[in-house]
């Protein structure tokens, strides 16, 4: 392969793995930066051990790169996690790598940021990339700090500000509601009307290949949203639809929803799923961002393979 050479974090991961085959498949060398000794996932060129937390490998691990995707991280559903230790994954280890991309003088910095480094877990509005950043948790204020090192750099850099990711290997909250629509029982959740944004991991993947092609400098954090925000009933019709069954949703009072969500510990699920957050990503989509497919259909195929 005689591709660009992308230095990629997290390639173990959730997202990373999806990274991976997705950049490989598209002709870039992928040099995986592995925190331990581990075998070299399928569709790396090559491997570099190290830790993001001591860089001591940074600079082998980045002579020849034309660009970084860092996609590792602390995620949000360590929700138990200290503030520090949010600080120190998300955005003292991202500052570290940034600078030592641009000794390296790495061309692009592209790093996987996340929907709450913009919001709450719900949003009364539409929110655009314009708005001015107001992050509730943590996971979101070390986000943000991150995106901000990066701004003090002096490299082209890219944040992709994700909504909620789905797609095979999916956990959190999302696991949780592919599982509630394998139960066989109706659900009554059919008069829940709050609408959210999501984005299915093969569309991130093509937000990613775009900002690696997009002329530069970009230098600005980019909202990842598929263009149909959809509730949590259709959210669940679809994943049924995937599994050949029908929706099966029942309406009952919201209030009532929440309280036996909570009592039968789904109650976190209900709060992030229930309210509206509706992202926008028309400057992702002025620089030829198309989203991979609609929601709808990706979380029916969802549904299906993981039942296959």
């Amino acid at each position: 392969m005689s591709g660009p050479l992308i230095a990629l974090t997290g390639a173990t991961g959730f997202i990373g793995r999806h990274l991976l085959t997705a950049l490989s498949a598209r002709g870039y060398r992928v040099r995986v930066l592995l925190r331990r000794p581990v075998e070299v996932p399928e569709g790396a060129s090559s491997a570099v051990v190290g830790d993001l937390a001591r860089p001591i490998n940074m600079a082998a691990g980045l002579s020849g790169v034309d660009a970084v995707v860092h996609s590792a991280g602390l995620a949000q559903a360590m929700s138990g996690a200290p503030e520090d230790d949010f600080r120190s994954s998300n955005t003292e280890a991202t500052r570290r790598l940034a600078e030592a991309a641009h000794r390296a003088r790495v061309r692009r910095f592209v790093f996987l940021s996340s929907v709450r480094a913009q919001t709450g877990p719900s949003a009364p509005e539409p929110i655009a990339e314009t708005d001015a950043p107001e992050p509730t948790d943590a996971y979101g204020r070390s986000k943000l700090a991150a995106e901000q090192a990066l701004a003090q750099t002096g490299l082209d850099w890219v944040a992709l500000r994700p909504a909620l990711v789905y797609g095979a290997g999916v956990k959190g909250n999302m696991a949780a509601l592919l599982s509630l629509a394998r139960s066989p029982y109706p659900l009554p959740l059919a008069s829940l009307s709050g609408r959210r944004s999501l984005v299915s991991v093969e569309s991130l993947s093509t937000a990613v290949a775009t900002v690696l092609q997009a002329a530069g400098p970009l230098d600005r954090p980019l909202i990842v949203a598929d263009p149909d925000p959809l509730s949590l009933p259709e959210m669940l019709s679809a994943l049924r639809s995937g599994l050949g069954r029908r929706a099966g949703l029942v309406p009952v009072p919201t209030p009532l929803v929440g309280l036996v969500c909570r009592m039968t510990g789904r109650g976190e699920i209900f709060d992030r799923l229930s309210g509206s957050l509706i992202a926008r990503s028309d400057e992702l989509a002025a620089l030829g961002w198309r989203p991979a497919q609609a929601s709808p259909d990706g979380l029916a195929a969802l549904a299906r393979n993981s039942a296959a």
